[in-house]
């Protein structure tokens, strides 16, 4: 019977479940609802996590929908609460509209990570936060990588999406790294990062600081692909059995796996610790930068080796054969 209730979508009443197990209405709501709701309200919110993530822009009544496809009772009303408490509502199409990201207190900074020469390491940090999900509970990751290595050089872990988790990332990645002045720190506009001890901080070490265009998560994508690294490679495979044991796993991963073995195409298949390794011994790095234009048609036939077929080119031989075959 508990797993029979614990399956969304099995046509079965609550009433009807109970009168073929010989349990009553009473003892019911009494006894189990008291000690299972949790399995029950982290599955639905993996769920919707699942679908907002897959589509940014489909907004909580379509997501209701396709919970309903997949066999979930839910009203809107919880799907928009719920959304709403994990950062997930969607990012409009129209232009100028205010997002969740911005709606806080707390000063936004202009985007500086557009457009950079990168030639070194600790010349531009980028800082995200990614949850996951426990049996019972979801715990939320904070992490800050270093662009040009592509090393996480901090990261935390904890039960509470608050400003705390980033700050104990920030101060990892201090405590290891050392910085000079004149280090980006780079993040979305979410109220960890922009919140007055967060940027106190920041300014404290002499960092200057960077937030990403409103509803636009490309500006971080250094951060997003390790993060989608660390679910396909780690998260998705595996299964925690507390608190406890995912910090462990987790912290395994990033600075055992990923920091010292994984092999980066853009580091010329070196992991990030071999790479520094490397930079430090030879003295010289190569450039990298984070502008990302996007090529006309001519530019990419040019640089593919193809030849560009002009208006004229195509025109004349179609209208006046005689003139290309003398």
């Amino acid at each position: 019977m508990k797993q029979e209730m614990q399956t969304p979508g099995d046509g079965l009443t609550i009433r009807e479940m109970c009168e073929s197990s010989g349990v009553s209405r009473a003892s019911y709501y009494r006894s189990w609802r008291k000690q299972e709701p949790q399995q029950e309200q982290v599955a639905l919110r993996d769920a919707i996590q699942r679908l907002a993530l897959k589509d940014r822009h489909c907004g909580y009544r379509r997501i209701g929908r396709w919970l309903k496809r997949e066999g979930w009772v839910v009203n809107h009303k919880r799907v928009l609460r719920l959304m709403r408490e994990d950062n997930l509502l969607s990012i409009r199409r129209r232009r100028f509209v205010v997002t969740t990201d911005s709606v806080h207190p707390w000063r936004v900074y202009p985007n500086l990570a557009r457009r950079m020469e990168l030639s070194a390491i600790n010349q531009l940090w980028v800082a995200d936060i990614t949850y996951i999900r426990l049996q019972q509970e979801f715990i939320y990751l904070a992490v800050i990588l270093d662009v040009y290595s592509r090393r996480v050089v901090g990261w935390s872990i904890s039960r509470q999406l608050d400003s705390s988790v980033a700050q104990q990332a920030l101060e990892a990645a201090l405590k290891e790294r050392q910085p000079e002045a004149g280090l980006i720190h780079h993040s979305d506009r979410g109220v960890q990062y922009a919140c007055g001890d967060y940027v106190k901080r920041l300014e404290a070490a002499s960092i200057t600081i960077s937030m990403s265009r409103p509803g636009n998560p490309w500006d971080n994508a250094w951060a997003e692909s390790f993060m989608k690294t660390l679910k396909v490679e780690e998260v998705d495979g595996r299964r925690y059995r507390n608190f406890d044991h995912a910090a462990s796993m987790i912290g395994s991963f990033i600075e055992e796996m990923y920091n010292e073995q994984r092999l980066h195409s853009a580091l010329d298949y070196l992991s990030p610790v071999e790479f520094e390794a490397e930079i430090a011994k030879v003295g010289l790095g190569v450039s990298i930068s984070t502008k990302k234009e996007k090529r006309t048609k001519k530019e990419r036939k040019v640089r593919k080796g193809r030849p560009i077929e002009t208006a004229t080119a195509v025109e004349i031989p179609r209208r006046w054969p005689s003139a290309t075959s003398s």
